[in-house]
């Protein structure tokens, strides 16, 4: 269901494109979702802190952004460099 609505949030955002520019803050958001969606692909389901596990609790410390090493999703604007937003931009005419 998370990966249904982080695929029509993405194509919100694509068809956004050919209608008017799309800012800065939306691209970080697309940016944020496709990689959540790409940990959550992978059947874990705490990408990031504010996501929640299968027993309905807040995954917080136990998120994949939390814990040091392995998978790094991008969970936060903060997290999105204005060098992935130039790219982003580039690859989605």
């Amino acid at each position: 269901m998370r990966q249904l609505v982080a695929a029509l949030l993405i194509l919100t955002a694509t068809s956004a494109l050919a209608r008017e520019p799309i800012t800065d803050a939306q691209v970080r958001d697309a940016i944020i979702n496709e990689s959540v969606a790409a940990y959550l692909a992978t059947g874990h389901p705490c990408a990031c802190p504010y996501n929640v596990a299968r027993n309905g609790s807040q995954c917080g410390g136990r998120s994949a952004y939390s814990r040091p090493g392995g998978a790094e999703p991008l969970c936060y604007p903060r997290d999105v460099g204005d060098g992935f937003v130039a790219d982003w931009k580039r690859s989605h005419p």
